[in-house]
């Protein structure tokens, strides 16, 4: 199964619009806010730090690259080949590698895995931005990149999320700046449960190391001038021994 070619078009039409300068797009937060905090909670589960490292859903690789700062093989991977564009521009000292993957796509991550091997994967924000139909073949996606020796790390928004997103939607001017391309682009974040994400991962084939909850930050700041963070949950998992 893959995806849809709305859903990659879409984010396709997305990508080739969106500005090149950093913290532009709605969720490309500094490292230093989104990355370094999961990492402190993913590392102390990640049994092999050598193998490598793949950013599912890397975008325009800002988390990318900071992954790359700290381990030795990192991969950008992104179902846009916009997306990859920015990320190249971005690095121009090839810090890491960038390929396009339909991660829904079985044959695709098959593929992957037999060139990497079992890998690290770090995963923000994707699920949810998924198709429904999609999302059990993108978590099957990940427990094959996984393999038998590497962890996963799952950030996605809560149900708590959504009342904050609409009450951004649903302002008087319409959505903030840097939310509204979302909407236009037609990927607008998706619900997904929070007891749905540990279910997908069981029925990948994965176990749940450590969860818990964390605010993911956005670009967007709300009128009193704070930064708009949204409620998420993440999870570290492994194959099911």
């Amino acid at each position: 199964m893959s995806v849809t070619s709305r859903y990659r078009d879409a984010w396709e039409g997305f990508w080739s619009a969106a500005p090149a300068e950093p913290g532009a797009v709605f969720w490309d937060a500094e490292p230093v806010l989104t990355a370094g905090p999961h990492l402190a909670l993913f590392e102390p589960h990640v049994a092999d730090p050598a193998l490598p490292m793949v950013d599912l859903g890397c975008g325009n690789g800002t988390q990318t690259r900071y992954l790359a700062d700290r381990f030795p093989r990192v991969v950008g991977a992104d179902l846009s080949a916009a997306a990859l564009d920015h990320a190249r521009r971005a690095d121009p000292a090839g810090q890491a590698a960038y390929r396009q993957l339909d991660a829904a796509d079985k044959s695709e991550t098959q593929t992957l895995h037999a060139e990497l091997g079992d890998t690290n994967v770090y995963v923000r924000g994707v699920l949810h931005q998924c198709e429904p139909e999609d999302r059990q073949s993108l978590v099957d996606g990940i427990a094959t990149l996984v393999g038998d020796r590497g962890r996963a790390f799952l950030v996605e928004l809560s149900g708590a999320a959504k009342p904050v997103l609409m009450g951004l939607a649903s302002g008087p001017d319409g959505p903030p700046p840097k939310l509204a391309p979302v909407f236009r682009h037609g990927i607008a974040p998706g619900e997904v449960s929070d007891d749905a994400v540990p279910e997908y991962l069981r029925s990948a084939g994965l176990t749940v190391l450590a969860s818990g909850a964390m605010p993911l930050v956005t670009t967007e700041y709300a009128p009193d001038g704070t930064r708009v963070e949204l409620p998420s949950t993440w999870v570290v998992a492994r194959r099911t021994v």
